[in-house]
């Protein structure tokens, strides 16, 4: 788009440059700006991007978008460059992601859910990419700033595929009323949030609210208990089933584990994942559903999904002196931990899991980590090590329930549990390194490779 089909959008003017100049590849960071790009000068607690316009300018960027500027600026030296002053850049983003989205006429896939959005758009881009060009959510970006500067960057790809996280009602009806989505994902409704949301039937009404600016199917999770109640209620949207458990639309069946991964069939077709457990298994349903339906050929399906690309701190497997280190540290919820556990529980050797505590669960945070100390004695798990004020709580949980004392331990930082485990670590170990982003559990790892 041009300069003069934004102007007055959040009463954006034009007090220098040429408003027939384009506006393309917007970045509201100057360490990643490149030649002819556009700045956008966004406002937070800690920081204020108006300032750093000039930096932009330096690094090459053609236009800036700024919210406010000093009267005293000389700007005669960028009369070849653009800048915008509008009322509010977020508001502004918003509404010209809007403008941009309704000239797009491709294929858009938004992905929703309490746990493995990420992984499930990198597979759905991964499973696409084999026969179209494909834009997608970079990283974890997924909130209106993230999507809206997603859309604005789009230059003529063929798919679209979007992340949509969200903290509170509200959330996603502000991002699906920007993306329009074709197809829409739920991975499953958990209790990430918890604390804000207050329970998970608020959780479902959250994710829910893609539905409002969805024109197509809905692909949801029919293992998932809330999911499978709604679906056999609603009457209203198209949805597509998938799961392990449940009759599904597409369901995974003769699930085999193998040496190098796991495989499976799906309405007859034998597919192979060079990973464990089903949360890849639920994820690469999806990435079947979405390559199916945009004709993408069987055999590039599988193709894409036997080479998974390795998400670092998501399920990495690492080799260390004999032992394995399961790498989960990205974050957790007590569905992640539940998958994760699985992976765990079915692997050779012995297993030792160490948990740290699950953030953001208000008022619910001793139910649930007394929740994963139950999954603890279900999962074969043979050490349980444990970090964190609210971890304590799975020990006491699974003592309460029979696992062994001498088997579970707490600690009160990374440094104890590290040199614990460094003693007492031993060949054919298999290691789960799992909490909460904030726990700093990368410690771990690094620490046990060291």
């Amino acid at each position: 788009m041009k300069i003069k089909d934004v102007l007055g959008i959040s009463n954006a003017r034009l007090i220098i440059g040429n408003e027939q100049d384009e506006l393309t590849q917007f970045s509201k960071d100057t360490r990643t700006i490149k030649k002819n790009d556009t700045y956008v000068a966004l406002i937070g607690e800690n920081f204020d991007g108006n300032k750093f316009f000039k930096d932009a300018f330096s690094k090459g960027a053609k236009t800036c978008i700024v919210s406010s500027i000093s009267s005293d600026e000389d700007l005669e030296h960028y009369r070849d460059k653009n800048i915008l002053l509008v009322d509010n850049t977020i508001a502004f983003l918003v509404e010209i992601a809007k403008l941009k989205r309704s000239k797009i006429k491709v294929p858009v896939i938004a992905v929703t859910g309490s746990v493995g959005k990420t992984s499930t758009k990198n597979l759905i881009a991964s499973v696409l990419e084999q026969k179209y060009s494909v834009l997608k959510t970079q990283g974890n970006l997924n909130t209106k700033i993230g999507l809206a500067l997603t859309i604005l960057n789009y230059q003529n790809e063929e798919c679209i595929v979007l992340e949509m996280g969200m903290s509170q009602l509200g959330e996603i009806s502000t991002l699906t009323n920007i993306a329009k989505p074709t197809m829409a994902v739920i991975t499953n409704i958990g209790t990430s949030h918890i604390g804000n949301l207050g329970s998970r039937e608020n959780i479902l009404k959250a994710k829910l609210e893609i539905i409002e600016g969805l024109n197509g199917p809905l692909i949801i999770n029919n293992d998932n208990d809330l999911l499978h109640t709604w679906v056999n209620k609603e009457k209203n949207q198209e949805v597509i089933t998938f799961g392990i458990e449940e009759p599904s639309d597409y369901q995974a069946q003769e699930i085999k584990y193998l040496t190098d991964g796991c495989s499976f069939t799906i309405n007859g077709h034998l597919l192979h994942l060079p990973v464990y457990g089903d949360a890849f298994i639920y994820n690469s349903l999806v990435a079947f559903i979405i390559g199916e339906k945009l004709h993408v050929s069987y055999e590039d399906i599988s193709s894409a999904l036997n080479n998974i690309p390795k998400e670092e701190h998501r399920m990495q497997k690492i080799e260390v002196s004999g032992y394995t280190i399961i790498d989960d540290t990205y974050n957790a919820s007590y569905d992640s931990v539940r998958l994760a556990l699985d992976v765990l529980s079915i692997s050779k050797g012995r297993k030792i899991a160490v948990l740290g505590d699950i953030l953001e669960l208000g008022d619910f945070s001793q139910k649930i980590h007394e929740d994963i100390g139950s999954l603890i004695v279900k999962k074969n798990i043979d050490l349980l090590i444990t970090i964190g004020s609210m971890a304590k709580y799975i020990n006491e949980q699974a003592e309460k329930q029979g696992f062994l004392t001498n088997n579970s331990y707490h600690f009160d930082n990374n440094k104890e549990a590290i040199k614990f485990l460094k003693d007492i670590c031993k060949d054919e170990d298999i290691i789960l390194v799992k909490a909460s982003h904030g726990m700093n559990f990368k410690e771990i790892v690094e620490g046990l490779q060291k």
